[in-house]
């Protein structure tokens, strides 16, 4: 019998999907208030005994007469619920027990619940031991697993990364990371260190000179030259105390997720290489730690950026944006078709959308429009901003031509926006994802702890334009 399989974490969960037609349990969905005729008597009879109420995401396991288990009755939303979430299915991923399942009835999108499903069987356990077990589902009609497991395994890679914490995720364990991704699709890999890096790329060395493990630019290409260009940046800060401007102790607990950024890049790589779209891609990632040593960068220091631009340090928290700053002048460099920087750059995105909705930033009202579209109908949506110009003359500097933040405290997404935009002006569209990589508690799909966040959105357009 042919299966596709899947490990969802290290060792966590075992997916397997049958072909159609296989044996295996019933799942019935089952919305409140909706008629259960087309339920078995005896599971109708044992939703009436124990009082069950079809609550959206809720399980019920039903007994049969010699005591197995006759099949599972599923709660979902009725159709004609305001918003619906897609990922439901992964409540099942938690509370079955191990067996052969089929879902008998209608699914509002099985594709998505499939992949809900996926998401759903996801632990981080790199440090504790392993809780197996085996669950099979029946694939329902119409569903792709090929593309399902590429994205399933995209997440789960950018999951793991932003969960691994930084003594043993710093940048040399990221660019081992990139380095093997690349390697298995059969990319090219280069990495920029030592007096390389700071002479063609000031603000990172400047970034990560507090700290003993050396800062780098990770590089790598993939695909033909004759494709169009697409190029990825993801912010590889591996642990921010903040630097001299130290963060309070709160709220560094979870800086270890400050590489969400590269994190989600490579997710997102993984699934552009394995469907083989038909794209030139690039991935650069800036990675260092943002330590406090002797070597510190300063608040009043001036640094050229690679760019050529002065950037005035008013904060040295605000040191996403100057790592970003080169790679992004190094990608421009090239002029790509498309430009996606992704990042975990400010707690004002937080503050504007919650930890659930990335804000986008971009100037093309296509890709603003595409993003946004794609990224609702895959259940990873993200809102446009506006890159509001008359903010730019906040970070103006009375030393340099720059300063890396504004004074004021106000509009803190748009402005760490703006600072980007100064470094990109020849790819022919650009966009910036100010993203949480984070999920601060579970939900279905979503597990809490790292996250990707906008990277199926993403995909999904660039599938869109550059299908093979």
């Amino acid at each position: 019998m042919l299966f596709v399989a899947v490990c969802a974490s290290r060792s966590f969960v075992h997916l397997l999907l049958l072909p159609p037609g296989s044996p295996a349990l019933p799942i019935w969905p089952l919305a409140k208030g909706q008629d259960a005729a087309h339920l078995p008597e005896a599971a109708r009879a044992w939703m009436t005994s124990v009082a069950y109420e079809p609550a959206p995401g809720r399980v019920l396991l039903v007994p049969g007469a010699d005591g197995a288990i006759l099949g599972v009755i599923f709660g979902v939303e009725p159709d004609d619920a305001p918003s619906r979430d897609p990922f439901l299915a992964a409540n099942l991923a938690r509370d079955l027990p191990a067996g052969a399942y089929r879902f008998e009835g209608k699914l509002a999108d099985p594709r998505l619940s499939l992949v809900g499903f996926l998401l759903g069987t996801y632990r981080f356990d790199r440090y504790r031991k392993p809780d197996i077990r085996t669950v099979q589902i029946v694939l329902p009609d119409g569903v792709d697993p090929a593309e399902i497991f590429r994205i399933a395994e995209g997440v789960r890679l950018a999951r793991d990364l932003v969960n691994t914490p930084a003594n043993d995720m710093g940048p040399d364990e990221l660019e081992a990371a990139a380095r093997e991704l690349c390697g298995r699709h059969g990319g090219w890999f280069v990495s920029v260190t030592g007096e390389e890096l700071e002479r063609g790329f000031p603000l990172i060395q400047a970034v990560g000179s507090s700290s003993p493990r050396a800062p780098r630019l990770i590089d790598f290409s993939w695909g033909e030259e004759t494709h169009p260009r697409v190029t990825l940046v993801g912010k590889g800060v591996c642990f921010d105390t903040g630097g001299l401007d130290i963060k309070p102790d709160a709220a560094m607990l979870i800086m270890k997720k400050d590489m969400g950024g590269a994190a989600n890049v490579l997710g997102l790589a993984h699934m552009i290489m394995d469907a083989r779209l038909q794209v030139r891609l690039r991935v650069l990632i800036p990675a260092v730690e943002n330590s406090v040593s002797g070597t510190s960068f300063r608040p009043g220091d001036v640094y050229r950026s690679r760019k050529g631009i002065s950037v005035e340090i008013g904060n040295t928290d605000a040191e996403g944006r100057l790592v970003l700053a080169d790679a992004l002048a190094l990608a421009d460099e090239e002029a790509p078709d498309l430009l996606i920087d992704l990042a975990t750059l400010t707690g004002a995105a937080r503050v504007a959308l919650g930890p659930e909705l990335p804000p986008l930033f971009t100037d093309d009202d296509t890709l603003a429009n595409d993003l946004m579209r794609i990224g609702f109908a895959e259940n990873d949506p993200v809102w446009r901003l506006p890159l509001w110009q008359r903010y730019d003359r906040l970070l103006d500097s009375k030393i340099a031509d720059m300063n890396n933040v504004a004074s004021g405290g106000h509009a803190g997404s748009i402005i760490a926006a703006l600072f980007l935009k100064r470094f990109v002006e020849n790819a022919k569209a650009w966009a910036h994802l100010d993203i949480f990589a984070w999920t601060p508690s579970a939900r279905p799909g979503r597990p809490e702890g790292g996250e990707a966040h906008a990277i199926r959105a993403i995909y999904g357009l660039l599938k869109e334009r550059y299908g093979a």
